[in-house]
């Protein structure tokens, strides 16, 4: 008896065209016809752009034309574009604009905004097809014939708008980026010019440390120099720092009150630099304000998508799923994990000619490197947190992997945790691992970075949305612990956390109550 096969649905060969699956438009062009399909290209610069219409035959339309940024222009020009498309009976068309760092952003929103399918050209691709045009000749025009080729061969990429929440959380992810560099550039600045003032200080801690969790700089900021320290001595020092309330080691200061016996001396117009370095110390004291409200709203934004189940894994906290929430975007516009790796360009460059073929070269440098950066940063973090991770990276260090594959091949293996977690709205699963509880991380984290009560409790029935059913129980036994809690205030934490807690199926009157009399017993 003869068995039946099952044919399957995709059966059918797909076809595959040359060039950026986000860039093709064959199918389209046949369509509706090449001498009906209008391309749009635009050069931009920063104050104004040329654009120039053509068919998909490069038959100009409309001759390159100069466009102001301003509101009357953007509209002028996309009145023109609509004008000439009546015109010449242009049944589709397509509007390519260069990518020119942030100055292309104007046109491009007036060209979406007027309802024309906006896509962005990369530099790389119009210099491509500007060489063999016009080797040696520079013009905006040539530029724009560039622009039109790459367009027609497959490279005008289109890019989808990101919603509020995601394009929330890049602005606040690069800005807080910008703001730990700028900080860590004060840091060194204040090193150098308290090394005149004060020689030697700033050697007695480890570096990590100096600003953060030692008394270095207060105790610098009240006795700027070795004679003031060697003139207050251990007990003045220490009863300074015990009428401020400053925590301290007695070791720690007889080691400041050590080092100002035998300082050098200091460089001339010491008083000078130490007004410099104190300035600059409010700086720093202003950005670490500013980096602490920017993580606050990150959280805010955070919660309201499914990558805060993230916050299950050991290792992932707000800033770093914060950080790839707003460089991946929405994770439907991904196939599968492999997709995310291949746009952020992780992975090896490959050289093959004739029977050569040499696959694992160097990082390509084509990707989005801040995605790049995201997926990196998570997978440092779990190499130091996770103990899955952390003994991955210890078998590929046994295997004489290098550090950069190392990293690269954990950030692959996280990619794929991720898609399992964000894209199944899952938690943490893992096998003899057991995973951090998604809620009462987000509590500590507002509870460190000194929250107000209504923004934690509203960021907590945010991320309750995206919580698995399966996992209420064990959230509430952790969160339940904290509302029974009680701390000073017009309100206390727990009584605005029970709504969440009987969402969560954990009877308020049972669990809260026992746990604060537990709290009240203890103390």
């Amino acid at each position: 008896m003869a068995t039946k096969t099952r044919k399957s649905k995709n059966s059918k060969t797909t076809v595959r065209f040359i060039g950026k699956p986000t860039g093709q438009i064959q199918e389209r062009v046949q369509k509706v016809g090449p001498q009906h399909f209008g391309i749009v290209s635009v050069d931009c610069a920063k104050r104004r752009s040329k654009w120039m219409l053509c068919d998909f035959y490069g038959r100009v339309l409309v001759e390159p034309t100069v466009v102001e940024h301003t509101r009357s222009g953007l509209d002028m020009m996309t009145q023109s574009i609509t004008i000439a498309r009546q015109t010449h009976h242009l049944k589709d068309l397509i509007v390519a604009v260069e990518m020119t760092g942030i100055y292309h952003r104007p046109v491009q929103r007036a060209c979406r905004d007027a309802g024309f399918e906006t896509r962005l050209v990369h530099p790389f691709a119009s210099k491509h097809f500007h060489k063999p045009l016009h080797t040696d000749d520079k013009t905006d025009d040539h530029d724009l014939e560039a622009i039109f080729h790459a367009v027609a061969q497959g490279y005008g990429l289109e890019i989808k708008p990101l919603d509020e929440i995601y394009l929330s959380l890049q602005l606040l992810t690069r800005h807080r980026s910008r703001l730990v560099k700028q900080k860590a550039r004060l840091q060194i600045q204040i090193r150098q010019l308290m090394h005149q003032s004060m020689p030697g200080y700033a050697d007695l801690f480890e570096d990590d440390n100096f600003f953060n969790k030692s008394i270095a700089i207060s105790v610098a900021k009240k006795f700027s120099s070795a004679k003031e320290i060697h003139d207050a001595g251990v007990k003045g020092i220490s009863a300074y720092l015990k009428k401020n309330k400053i925590r301290f080691q007695a070791p720690t200061v007889e080691k400041i009150v050590a080092w100002a016996s035998n300082a050098a001396d200091a460089a001339p117009l010491g008083k000078m630099l130490t007004m410099q370095w104190l300035e600059l110390n409010d700086l720093r004291f202003q950005m670490v304000e500013n980096v602490v409200r920017i993580e606050r709203e990150m959280a805010g934004f955070l919660a309201k998508t499914p990558y805060v189940l993230l916050l299950s894994v050991t290792g992932i906290n707000v800033v770093s799923a914060g950080a790839l929430a707003g460089e991946a975007g929405p994770l439907n516009r991904y196939a599968n994990s492999r997709s995310m790796i291949g746009r952020a360009g992780l992975f090896p460059s490959r050289y093959q000619s004739d029977e050569v073929d040499r696959p694992n070269g160097k990082l390509v440098r084509q990707g989005n490197k801040r995605l790049r950066v995201a997926l990196l940063t998570i997978a440092e973090n779990l190499i130091k947190c996770h103990s899955y991770y952390r003994g991955y990276s210890a078998l590929l260090t046994q295997q004489k992997v290098h550090p950069r594959d190392r990293r690269c091949r954990v950030a692959n293996k996280a990619s794929r945790m991720i898609f399992q977690i964000v894209g199944g709205r899952q938690v943490w699963r893992g096998k003899g691992v057991d995973r951090e509880y998604l809620l009462y991380k987000l509590k500590e984290f507002h509870r460190t970075h000194r929250s107000p009560a209504t923004q934690t409790v509203g960021d907590l029935n945010e991320a309750f949305k995206w919580l698995p059913k399966s996992s209420y129980r064990e959230e509430a036994e952790q969160l339940s612990v904290a509302a029974g809690k009680r701390r000073r205030g017009v309100t206390s934490l727990g009584d605005l956390l029970i709504p969440l807690l009987i969402r969560l199926g954990v009877p308020a009157s049972d669990e809260v109550d026992s746990s604060s009399s537990e709290a009240r017993d203890s103390h």
